[in-house]
């Protein structure tokens, strides 16, 4: 099988390197690797083409927000399976990309997901919390349960079939595109107990307080667009990250 990774990149200077590096230390050889940048100034690109001869498109433009950009990625891939990681996460480790891909195999299955580590931003050896994300059902999807998207790989079909990314939530797109997924078309799935990404602290729904209150918003109105749930699931999906804080592997 091949899978596409895809990097949507702006202004991430100081992590970038890291997010390549990890892609490229990866066991599974069959990778098409696209980035899209957003027209960085920051010397962002510049390290990027450092790399373009290991790296499979480059879409160095403008664009309006990051869920844009991961469409254009979707759009220039041609793989099998899909996956994101942002220009602020990395691999939790080189065999992520060939354990996820032999469980598409053994498994027959739409999608995979695994765990998730939020780590310090200046110190990514020190976990800040653990996602452990368990196994899906329906019922937890209505009480707040997601997996996290940075470790939910998907058949690139599913897009093709089910859409991509609804631009017109700016914070939550990922979300809606999990209950739509999961919730309306009721996709087949398989957990990965493992660890599959690091990510940094200080993503764009966890910036403000403001960004907070948008991301529930955009949340209940992704909720009643796919009609998996309302205000409770809402409620009962930010309670959920409590326990997480605790768990830190």
């Amino acid at each position: 099988m091949k899978i596409s990774i895809i990097t949507a990149s702006f202004n991430n200077v100081s992590t970038i390197e890291t997010t390549l590096k990890s892609v490229l230390s990866q066991s599974y050889e069959n990778i098409e690797y696209i980035i899209v940048d957003g027209n960085s100034s920051d010397g962002t690109f510049e390290i990027i083409e450092k790399y373009s001869e290991h790296i499979t498109k480059i879409i160095h433009e403008a664009d309006s927000g990051i869920y844009d950009a991961l469409n254009k990625g979707i759009n220039a891939s041609s793989s099998d399976i899909i996956a994101f990681l942002h220009a602020d996460d990395f691999f939790a480790d080189e065999f992520v990309v060939e354990n996820v891909l032999k469980t598409f195999e053994e498994k027959k299955t739409d999608s995979v997901y695994g765990d998730l580590d939020y780590v310090w931003a200046v110190n990514p050896d020190k976990i800040v919390r653990h996602w452990e994300s368990g196994l899906f059902t329906q019922n937890k999807l209505r009480n707040g349960w997601m997996p996290p998207h940075p470790a939910t790989f998907i058949k690139r079909d599913i897009y093709l079939k089910y859409g991509f990314f609804n631009t017109d939530f700016k914070i939550a797109a990922d979300y809606e595109s999990i209950l739509r997924f999961f919730g309306k078309a009721r996709i087949s799935t398989c957990y990965l107990p493992k660890v599959l990404i690091k990510m940094r602290t200080g993503g764009a729904s966890n910036r403000s307080v403001k960004n907070i209150i948008l991301k529930m918003k955009e949340d209940y109105r992704a909720l009643k667009l796919n009609h998996v749930g309302g205000i409770t699931t809402v409620l009962l999906k930010n309670l959920r990250k409590i326990p997480q804080l605790f768990k830190r592997k």
